[in-house]
This record gives C-alpha cells, sequence and structure tokens, in this order.
C-alpha cells in the first residue's frame, strides 16, 4: 500500500502522545513508543478489529510483550476510537485511571492480556494463538471459516532474554502456528545501556533454529514498505510462525535518542518541544491530535466493524446449517458451562477404595471431558504422573505430524513449566476454551510468574499440581515442596486446593470451572487417600467443614489433603485415650475465607483451642489454628511411610501434639483465631 504524509502524521501523533502522557505523570517508557510508532501505524492498519465491540471473538489479536511501552497501545486504542479518551490518555500512571503503567486486561478496553514481567506477554501470544488454532479445527467448516484471526505480538532485547519467551518460541514453532507473527524490536537498548554488554546472540537464527520463518526490516525507522510487506509476507506463511527483526531506533526524534537515557525517563522539556518542532507540531500545545489523523483512524475502525457484521452474518448461516455446533460455540462466548455438567462429577461413599487424589483428579476428567467439550487438558511432560489426559483423548498437535489434530484437546507442553502457565493465560483469555496443565507441585513453583498473572489477569485457569508433598517419598527434598502452599495461597485472587478425598476433589472441579475470574491450583497426592465419612461435594465447595464433630471436645485438629486422614485416625487414638477431638478439612482457604463469619466460626469455634496438621511449612496457619504442626525444614528421600514416620506425622505423633496443645490452653480462655479485631482487606 502507498503510505502518504498523513501516514507519517499520524506516526508522529503516536510519539506525542507518548512524549505528552508521560511528561505529565513524569514517570513512563517513551522510548519505545517513539521507537515503535511506525510498526505500530501499519500493523493496525493491518488488523481486523472492531473498537466498538474489543470482545469480537474473530479480531486480531495484539499483544505488547514489552508492556513497558504501552502508550504506544494506548495511543493506538485512543486514535482508532476504543473507549478510552484523550482524558484517560493525561490520567497515565493515575490511580483509578483506564490507563496503568503497564497493560492490564480488566482496566483497558482493547487490551488483551495483562503484560509486565518481560516474556510474559509473549508466551500470552502463543496461548492466544493455540487458542485460535484449536476453535478453527472444531468449528471451521467448507465455506464457514469462523476462526481465522492472527495474532500478532511485539516483543523486545528483554523478552528474547528471558527464559520464558524461549520455552513459549520452542513450543510455538512445534505447533507451526502459522497464525502468530512476532514483531521484535531490535533496538540494541535495554536499562543497563547498549545490549551489547550482555546480549549479543543472532536472535533470528535462534528462531530459524524453533522452526520459525524469519525476516529481517532493517530500517524500522522509515521504510513502511518494507514493514507493510514483512507483514504480508508472514501473512502467507501458514505452516510455521513467523518473526520480524526490525530494527528501530530508541526514542526517534529524540536528542537522547538511540541511548538508555529515553528508555525509563520521561523527556526533558526542551526535548520534548525540540522532537514536537522537528515533526512539525506546536510545541506549546500538549496531548494535541489533528483531526485527519482521527478520521485516518476512524476509517479503519469502520472496516473492523464492517468485517465483524459480516462475521455475525456468517455465524448465523453456520447455525441454521450446523445447529449442534453453532449452539455449543454460542454457549461458549455466552460464557456458559453446559446445563447440568456437574452431574457428571464423581461421588464417593466412606466404604470406597482409599485412592490417590492425583487418581481421583484423572477419574473426574474421565467424567466430565465429553461434557465440558471447552476444557483443554494437558502436563509438562510429567503425563503418566500427573493423570491428566483422559483415555480417548486425541493431541493439539498439526495434521502433517501424524500424531494429533488441531482439534485435540491435550497439550504436549514438554518440559516447560513457566511456558505452560504463561500458554494457559493465553488460552484463557480467547474466550473458547477453558485450560488445565499438569506438573508436580513442587514445579508450579517455576511458573509462579505466570501464575501470579493468571490471578492479576482475573482468568480461569486450572494447574493440576501432583505430588504435593513428602508423600512423594523417594524423590527426596529436591522434589518435596515444603514453602510451595504457602506462597500461591498469598496469592491474591488464587484458589490452592489441597482436596482430602474424592468428594473434595470433584468439588475442587466444581469450584475452579464456575469461577470464572480465578485460576485454580490442585495440590494432589501421589500415596492413596481414605474416602471421609462426611465429606461431600456441597460441604467441600464451602472450602472447609467439619469432617469429624465430637460432644465435648477438648480440641480441634485442623488439616487439609493426606492429613485429615492422619488426623481423623489421631482422633480415634485420642478416643481411646478418653480424649474428645473434633477434626476439620479446609481443603481451600480463600474459598472458606470468603463464607460468612457465622459458618466459620462453626467450623472453628471459640472455647476449643485448635491445631493444625499438614506436611509443609506452618506459615499462614496461625488464622485457623493456635498451635501448628508442620515441617519447617527440607524433606527426606525414602518411602512415603518412613519419611511420615521421621517427621511423626502419625497418628501417635499428631495426639502427642494435640495433648500438649490441650495442656497449654488449660484454663486459659479460648477465642477462635476466626475472631479478630477486623477482617482483612480482600
Amino acid at each position: 500500500m502507498g503510505y502518504t504524509d498523513l501516514d507519517r502524521k499520524a506516526i508522529n501523533t503516536i510519539r506525542i502522545l507518548a512524549i505528552d502522557a508521560t511528561s505529565k505523570a513524569n514517570s513512563g517508557h517513551p522510548g519505545a513508543p517513539m521507537g515503535m510508532a511506525p510498526v505500530a501505524h501499519v500493523l493496525f492498519n493491518h488488523m481486523n478489529f472492531n473498537p466498538k465491540n474489543p470482545d469480537w471473538v474473530n479480531r486480531d489479536r495484539f499483544v505488547l510483550s514489552n508492556g513497558h511501552g504501552c502508550m504506544l497501545q494506548y495511543a493506538l486504542l485512543h486514535l482508532f476510537g476504543y473507549d478510552l479518551s484523550l482524558d484517560d490518555l493525561k490520567a497515565f500512571r493515575q490511580i483509578g485511571s483506564k490507563t496503568p503503567g503497564h497493560p492490564e486486561a480488566h482496566d483497558t478496553p482493547g487490551i488483551e492480556v495483562t503484560t509486565g514481567p518481560l516474556g510474559q506477554g509473549f508466551s500470552n501470544a502463543v496461548g492466544l494463538a493455540i487458542a485460535q488454532a484449536h476453535s478453527g479445527g472444531v468449528y471451521n467448516k467448507p465455506g464457514f471459516e469462523l476462526f481465522n484471526n492472527y495474532t500478532y505480538t511485539f516483543f523486545g532485547d528483554g523478552c528474547a532474554m528471558e527464559g520464558i519467551a524461549s520455552e513459549a518460541a520452542s513450543m510455538a514453532g512445534h505447533l507451526k502456528l502459522g497464525n502468530l507473527i512476532a514483531i521484535y524490536d531490535d533496538n540494541h537498548i535495554s536499562i543497563d545501556g547498549d545490549t551489547k554488554c550482555a546480549f549479543t546472540e543472532d536472535v533470528l537464527q535462534r528462531f530459524e533454529a524453533y522452526g520459525w520463518h524469519t525476516v529481517w526490516v532493517k530500517d524500522g525507522d522509515n521504510d513502511l514498505e518494507a514493514i507493510s510487506a514483512a507483514i504480508l509476507e508472514c501473512q502467507k506463511v501458514t505452516d510455521k510462525p513467523s518473526v520480524i527483526k526490525l530494527t528501530t531506533t530508541i526514542g526517534f526524534g529524540s536528542k537522547l535518542q538511540g541511548t538508555h537515557g529515553v528508555h525509563g525517563n520521561p523527556l526533558k522539556a526542551d526535548d520534548a518541544a525540540h522532537v514536537k518542532s522537528l515533526f512539525g507540531f506546536d510545541p506549546a500545545k500538549t496531548f494535541d491530535v489533528p483531526q485527519e489523523v482521527y478520521d485516518l483512524y476512524s476509517k479503519h475502525a469502520a472496516q473492523g466493524a464492517a468485517k465483524e457484521q459480516e462475521w455475525n452474518q456468517l455465524f448465523q448461516n453456520y447455525q441454521a446449517k450446523y445447529p449442534t455446533e453453532g449452539a455449543d460455540l454460542a454457549r461458549r462466548l455466552a460464557g456458559k458451562l453446559p446445563e447440568g455438567w456437574e452431574k457428571a462429577l464423581p461421588v464417593y461413599k466412606s466404604t470406597d477404595p482409599a485412592i490417590a487424589s492425583r487418581k481421583l483428579s484423572e477419574t473426574v476428567l474421565e467424567k466430565i471431558n465429553k461434557v465440558v467439550p471447552e476444557l483443554l487438558s494437558g502436563s509438562a511432560d510429567l503425563t503418566g504422573s500427573n493423570n491428566t489426559r483422559w483415555s480417548d483423548a486425541v493431541d493439539f498437535q498439526p495434521p502433517v505430524l501424524g500424531i494429533g489434530e488441531w482439534s485435540g484437546r491435550y497439550l504436549r507442553y514438554g518440559v516447560r513449566e513457566h511456558a505452560m502457565g504463561a500458554v494457559m493465560n493465553g488460552l484463557a483469555a480467547y474466550g473458547t476454551v477453558i485450560p488445565a496443565g499438569g506438573t508436580f507441585l513442587n514445579f508450579v513453583s517455576y511458573a509462579a510468574g505466570a501464575v501470579r498473572l493468571s490471578a492479576l489477569s482475573r482468568v480461569r485457569v486450572i494447574h493440576v499440581a501432583t505430588h504435593d508433598s513428602i508423600g512423594l517419598g523417594e524423590d527426596g527434598p529436591t522434589h518435596q515442596p515444603i514453602e510451595t502452599l504457602a506462597h500461591f495461597r498469598a496469592l491474591p485472587n488464587c484458589m490452592v486446593w489441597r482436596p482430602a478425598d474424592g468428594n473434595e476433589t470433584s468439588a475442587a472441579y466444581y469450584v475452579a470451572l464456575t469461577s470464572r475470574e480465578t485460576p485454580s491450583i490442585f495440590a494432589l497426592t501421589r500415596q492413596n487417600l481414605p474416602q471421609l465419612e462426611n465429606s461431600s461435594i456441597e460441604r467441600a465447595s464451602k472450602g472447609g467443614y467439619v469432617a469429624v464433630e465430637a460432644a465435648n471436645a477438648a480440641v480441634t485438629l485442623v488439616a487439609t489433603g493426606s492429613e485429615v486422614g492422619l488426623c481423623v485416625d489421631a482422633a480415634k487414638y485420642l478416643e481411646s485415650q478418653g480424649v474428645a477431638a473434633r477434626v476439620v478439612s479446609i481443603p481451600c482457604w480463600e474459598v472458606f475465607d470468603a463464607q460468612s463469619k457465622e459458618y466459620r466460626l462453626s467450623v472453628i469455634p471459640d472455647g476449643i483451642p485448635s491445631l493444625s496438621v499438614e506436611v509443609c511449612t506452618t506459615l499462614g496457619w496461625e488464622r485457623y489454628s493456635h498451635e501448628q504442626f508442620g515441617l519447617n525444614r527440607f524433606g527426606a528421600s525414602g518411602p512415603y511411610k518412613e519419611v511420615y514416620a521421621k517427621f511423626e506425622f502419625t497418628p501417635e505423633g499428631i495426639s502427642k501434639r494435640a495433648l500438649a496443645t490441650i495442656n497449654f490452653w488449660k484454663g486459659i480462655p479460648v477465642r477462635s483465631p476466626i475472631n479478630r479485631a477486623f477482617e482483612q482487606i480482600q
């Protein structure tokens, strides 16, 4: 396409808005927006989207992985007519604004995913691309290509250095995601200065080795035709993802251009005036947008709205011809689960055999996969250990490999835990699927950055985290999680489930799947667990309940997972000693904390001292117990029963500590830990 002076004026308008917003906030990163304005202008005018409906499902997706440059995206969203006003740009980085310091999906219309830590956005983009390929595989029919959007991502040297991006790029190359196009801002600058101090590899050669198509545009500052040609070339490559290396000048136009001085600091007033004069703007004006620039972008926005109308008509015709698939897609787009799906959840009696909770999880997946067709499972190379694959699952793979289909619902993430977490965030953000992925609980810590963004982004992803304690035994301390539960319980808007039996495992899936804006981590055992007498899906869905009640109880034993059954045995042991004990199971702290205070006090009442029992750190258990029995050291290698015995996690060891608790609190008025001066801010 031919580019005119108006295109260059639009590009310079983006630069000016980035300068003015960062200057007004006295905070931010003007350099990347100034350097990437040309490619952003060209790319967005190639993309299909409707600013009046940011949720149109077949829109092209854009992810700014170098999220510190977010004024670039905010400026574009404003100019194209999204619900982002000039006043919103003026409120950049201020409390309550729609323009936070890094892109936040729930704050700003048009932002697809929450990015911030480098490399996360790139990996989210891989997830978005997988979701498109899968949705196309499920729904597209001859003459009805409902899903054919592209996913684009910008990333910089920082993202390229982060290991998570390498994991995700390797996965994308294997999967031959021809709908994914990444644009690498090759400006040779990071916070420490010129990248020659730490990063001198050939990025394109690395991506070629991953199986990507590569293009280099050497003049990203000026050559709009070459940028456009590169994008069009990449769109035509359908059998592999593409990366465009775009050599740019950070802070283009500034007196400090090409240096790290323009990366993370607003321009000085004289420099800002210099840039405005250079680009033909009045230095005395701020947030100055020529009307003809608005008109230019408005024209493309109208074309996007028309494309959505075409798609809506196509979908209407599709529903008439394929009513079953059409109704299923309409339901997913409405955010609803299938009617009555929960009836498929397995229910257990106390007389049923003891089963490991990783196997109980597998049974849930086996029972519900057909009634919740949007559920995509997977594992980071631990399928046989995580038990995340149902018996007739088809792998999500490029059909050309002969080992799966685009419509497949089982993802082989490979040994890439961190990328798996971020890819699942992208999958969940697409709008048609619910992702679950497995690894050992100890290695969810590898994915901690992505899990944090799951919670912050408010996306429904499920981490199936098996081998949850010293109960895994022989693999020893390197694999035995001690601090992991405390870490993720401390994370706002994240449900950490540690079920004690089959009904609690079903409850974990029920709450996770019905909680549309909260990620979940299931901490599951390798060893068998007995079915509890008083458990039920309904009781466990409250996050905590009384597993054993006792009249005139002298102590309440509070536990999760594998230790609940041990506490039930300890209560029987104590009963033989003439001591009555209650047992409480709290499979999910976050859900329990959301119950009424009256209910929580009925579970952990006043007048009775409580002892928590969990084979992990005791940190945090003060909120439910007066005394804590846990493991504040690393574990040990050996058969799991011997490891439990070594640390006295036995009915006798628990009873010894229960008696010490009773004796310590004797004669002292006991208030429930639930009773506090004030409720914590949620």
